[in-house]
Parts: C-alpha cells; sequence; structure tokens
C-alpha cells in the first residue's frame, strides 16, 4: 500500500516538468499539448491507484473481520466443550442437582447473550462479543436490561455505542498486567422511561488512575453520555444519556 501511495505521489509530482516546460516556452504548441496529455494520464494513474488502495484497504479489513469472527466462534466452542464436560461429568456421577444447577447458569449466560445481540448496533455488539479475542487481562462481563435497542435512536444510537466501546478500550489499555487473576470490569446498561444509564465498574490494579480518568474526561467530551456520578471513574463511572432520537 505504501508503495502505490508513493507511486501515486509520483505522477503528481511528474506533472511539474511538463509544467515548468510551458511556464518557459508557452508559445510552443506542442508542449501545450503534451502537458495536457500528460496531466490526464498522471489524473488517470492517481484515480486508479487510489482505487486499488481503497482495495486492498477493503481486503485488509475484511481479513481482519474474519480472522476475529474466527478467534470468536474458536473461543464459543471452546466454552461449549466445556459446558459439556461438566455436564457429562455430572450425569455420569448421578448428581441431578449440580446438572440442574450448572443448566440453569448456561441459560442465565444464553439470555445475556441473547440480550447483547439485539442491542442493533453491530459494531458494539461484534466488540463485546469477541472482547476476550483481545485480551487475556481484562474480563468484560455486561448486565442489560431487556428492552434496550440502541438501533431506536438512529445516529444517536451509533454514537453511544462507540462511545461505550472507546470507553472500555480506556479501560483496557489501562490495565495493570500481572501474573494474578484477571481484572473485571462490569458494563452495566439499563432504562428507565426515557432515560438511558451506563455504569462501569472495574476491579483491578491500574497502570494509572490519573491517566485512566484524563482518557474518560476526553470520551466523554462533547458526547450524548453525560457523567452523573464520576468522582472516581478509575473504579465507578455512572453516565446518562436521553433516550429519544
Amino acid at each position: 500500500m505504501d508503495r502505490i501511495r508513493v507511486a501515486r505521489q509520483s505522477a503528481a509530482a511528474s506533472v511539474v516538468l511538463p509544467f515548468a516546460a510551458v511556464f518557459i516556452w508557452p508559445s510552443q504548441t506542442w508542449l501545450n499539448a503534451l502537458f495536457l496529455l500528460w496531466t490526464i494520464a498522471a489524473a488517470v494513474y492517481w484515480m486508479k491507484s487510489e482505487r486499488k488502495e481503497q482495495e486492498l484497504r477493503m481486503a485488509r479489513t475484511v481479513q481482519m473481520l474474519q480472522t476475529a469472527g474466527v478467534k470468536t466462534l474458536n473461543h464459543h466452542r471452546h466454552d461449549w466443550m466445556n459446558d459439556l464436560q461438566v455436564l457429562f461429568g455430572y450425569i455420569r456421577m448421578n448428581k441431578l442437582d449440580k446438572t440442574v444447577e450448572y443448566v440453569e447458569k448456561i441459560r442465565v449466560r444464553m439470555t445475556e447473550e441473547s440480550q447483547i445481540a439485539k442491542l442493533g448496533i453491530p459494531s458494539l455488539i461484534s466488540y463485546i462479543q469477541s472482547f476476550r479475542t483481545l485480551t487475556n487481562a481484562l474480563q468484560l462481563e455486561v448486565k442489560l436490561d431487556e428492552g434496550i435497542h440502541l438501533n431506536e435512536l438512529d445516529d444517536k444510537g451509533r454514537d453511544i455505542a462507540e462511545n461505550l466501546i472507546s470507553l472500555i478500550n480506556a479501560y483496557r489499555f489501562s490495565v495493570k498486567t500481572g501474573y494474578g487473576d484477571p481484572a473485571v470490569l462490569t458494563l452495566s446498561l439499563s432504562r428507565i422511561e426515557e432515560k438511558l444509564t451506563v455504569a462501569f465498574y472495574y476491579e483491578g490494579d491500574l497502570t494509572s488512575e490519573q491517566q485512566l480518568a484524563d482518557k474518560i474526561k476526553q470520551q466523554l467530551e462533547g458526547a450524548y453520555l453525560l457523567p452523573v456520578d464520576v468522582e472516581h471513574p478509575q473504579r465507578k463511572l455512572v453516565l446518562e444519556a436521553d433516550w429519544r432520537a
């Protein structure tokens, strides 16, 4: 892609030579014709290389999405294999009470995943569902009320979704990695009438609490999510937004 960009810039720069010749010998008709043809050729090459660069960029994006999708599916497959092994073990030991308890645990998790899938913004849904493929240092837990569909808010909903992703990333990049248990970030979304409430709860060590607070403040500038409780955003952050498009 860099070679394409350099070639395109070189094609644009090459126009300088015939332009200089026309400037020095303006009465030469053939030079004017040459300059015109050269400029047209450079413009055509520029457009073709621009299209090629966009195609390469799109191909890389598709490849990244496919890779993330495969990783996410592998994680889900691994989880289901573990669940089946646990259930099979309980059944073999004839522990029906444990079997029922574990099935209920699976049902709750499936309900949570279903609510996430109904958020209505593909970028946010994909980000949450594939989060485990991004880091092992931070565990993301999402708690949602029923009936939260951000796509009902049109552009506002998409902005809120992108803001949520940015805030989660602020915590993710601030985690202090170590050899203990991973840090835990809980994201809670609830709706009461025309008010959406978003809460973040963080448990774990941080590389710098002040840097995280600064990042959060930066992400909230001009956002639809308005701060309610930001006294200690490193541990608890509560935001609100009007549920109207």
